[in-house]
């Protein structure tokens, strides 16, 4: 079965003193012997077993490793990047409580056996629940570098269908990870991590690129007219100046028509009318369209709109569930007629019923999105659908 860990045999070496602090270990299983070379004597420092982390010290304050590790027994240890404790320390984030408890701890035990106490090296397991949630983030996190480096992420495609015809216009494109041991991954779960972390950047360069080769194989297929596909794009993403010269390098690298990707970005964002001004802009001078996602949920008042030129708004889910509901039925028509004076297409998310898909019509909304319509799916069952 494949793992995210590496294993260490009996006696092998997983790092020496003085070598440079390349990254640190979780210990999964087995026992490690930390040990130090002192006045020309091999001195054990102490031993260290499952939940544990090792190397973490010289991370912290770059610095050469201070002891030598050797696996006792076969071990299975997760890396963490350095990297990443550089991110951790620089926030304010639980996981910093964990780190620095195993240092202080660690410390404090080898001052004691220095003076003559007993306390054992590095006996810095996490029992607080808090610091248990803090080291499973870290070990996620590391599982998620790992199979984004190994390109496991799975795009899925959401249909979204023209409620007049009944077709297929076009999909919403959404990552997922079906870890080794795990199973499925709950997006909820490892995308909240990823934005906390600059992991969301290059999980959507990936996203990005296998977008435009959907697009490719979508149209290689001969599918007419070719769908357009949605890629959903982050605040964190949109920090990054090079994002929109990426996107449009992408579409035109494959030859694609700009309009067949659009751009999706939630509501929150819009209350920064500047940036979203130039994203805007940006992609409107290419040809290429951005929506307005979760509408209803984001900011009190319609003033944005005056001024940001949306393609698409996409109506969020709970005005959809309120349907049955004459108040809630009224709502719908007033954004129906909303997009219409913007001249900007309305897409209906989470819709689950015929009824709700009948009130839709009835309304005057174009597009529909939800289980009913269809549940996101793999690629190659929407290219041999």
């Amino acid at each position: 079965m494949q793992s995210y860990s590496e294993l260490f045999a009996a006696g092998d070496l997983i790092f020496r003193e003085g070598d440079p602090p390349d990254g640190a270990f979780l210990i999964e299983s087995g026992r490690i012997e930390i040990s130090t070379h002192q006045f020309g004597e091999h001195r054990v420092l102490g031993e260290l077993g499952p939940g544990m982390l090792l190397g973490e010290m010289a991370v912290i304050d770059d610095s050469p490793r201070t002891a030598t590790a050797r696996a006792l027994t076969p071990c299975r240890l997760t890396r963490i990047d350095a990297g990443q404790f550089a991110e951790r320390l620089a926030s304010a984030d639980p996981v910093v409580r964990a780190l620095l408890l195993s240092q202080l701890t660690r410390y404090r035990s080898a001052l004691a056996k220095l003076t003559g106490g007993v306390e054992r090296v590095g006996d810095a397991r996490l029992e607080d629940h808090r610091d248990a949630s803090a080291i499973g983030k870290i070990r996620l996190e590391s599982e998620l570098r790992t199979a984004l480096d190994r390109r496991e992420l799975e795009v899925r495609l959401q249909p979204i269908e023209e409620i007049e015809s009944g077709h297929v216009a076009g999909y919403e494109a959404l990552v997922r990870w079906t870890h080794p041991q795990r199973g499925d991954v709950s997006p909820a779960e490892f995308i909240r991590l990823a934005e906390e972390t600059s992991l969301i950047v290059p999980i959507g360069d990936y996203m990005l690129e296998r977008v435009c080769d959907v697009l490719v194989e979508l149209r290689r297929r001969g599918r007419k007219p070719l769908p357009f596909v949605a890629l959903n794009v982050s605040a964190r993403q949109l920090d990054d100046p090079g994002l929109i010269d990426r996107i449009i390098g992408h579409v035109r690298a494959r030859d694609l028509p700009p309009n067949r990707l659009k751009i999706e970005i939630t509501e929150s964002l819009v209350l920064d009318q500047e940036r979203i001004g130039s994203l805007l802009a940006r992609c409107h001078a290419v040809g290429m369209p951005v929506a307005l996602d979760d509408f209803g949920t984001g900011f009190s008042n319609l003033g944005p709109l005056l001024t940001l030129d949306f393609d698409q708004i996409k109506l969020d889910a709970s005005f959809v569930r309120a349907l049955d509901r004459p108040r809630g039925r009224s709502v719908v028509g007033v954004v129906v007629a909303m997009t219409r004076a913007l001249d900007c297409d309305l897409v209906a998310e989470g819709v689950e019923t015929r009824e709700q898909r009948e009130a839709l019509h009835r309304l005057g909304c174009r597009y529909a999105q939800g289980w009913l319509v269809g549940r996101p799916q793999p690629l190659e069952q929407v290219l041999n659908g």
